[in-house]
């Protein structure tokens, strides 16, 4: 699986502002996602507001926008990129992560990567934070970037 050796990060959210961004397909998957993430900035003291995107194509350019924005102090995006069998998989894929890549360093803000990358729905779902799922990757990308954007703010004396 592949959160062996993960640690078990916690947040303090107190002050801080996210926005979620999340695509729209894998309605099932992405509820699970989108609660984990929810659920850890709310346990964290983070106020949260959702933005709804298509796919996962189209979370770079909404995550810039939101990132920009002086009174975000980090973005979560979530999505899901199941393979098939054509070549879609891998120009999405790789497009996601260097899109939002870039947007963390260009705006630099916090950009917490849920985007689930998988061969198969089953992945998916064990990763999704669903009841029955081993893993819940909206709240580790929760974590992950609320845990940045404080490290940022103390490193900038804010």
């Amino acid at each position: 699986m592949s959160g062996a050796g993960s640690s078990e990060l916690r947040a303090d959210g107190t002050g801080l502002n996210v926005v979620i961004v999340a695509a729209s397909w894998h309605q099932v998957i992405m509820e699970g996602l989108i609660a984990g993430a929810q659920s850890e900035c709310d346990r964290a003291g983070a106020r949260h507001r959702l933005v709804r995107v298509p796919g996962c194509f189209e979370l770079p350019v909404v995550a810039q926008e939101v990132a920009v924005d002086p009174q975000v102090d980090a973005v979560i995006c979530l999505g899901v990129i199941i393979r098939g069998g054509t070549p879609h998989f891998d120009f999405v894929a790789k497009a996601a992560t260097d899109g939002l890549t870039r947007v963390a360093l260009d705006a630099r803000t916090p950009v917490g990567f849920g985007v689930l990358t998988t061969d198969n729905e089953q992945q998916a779902l064990d990763r999704a934070g669903l009841p029955d799922s081993p893993e819940d990757k909206g709240t580790e990308a929760a974590a992950a970037a609320l845990v940045t954007a404080r490290l940022l703010k103390d490193a900038r004396g804010a």
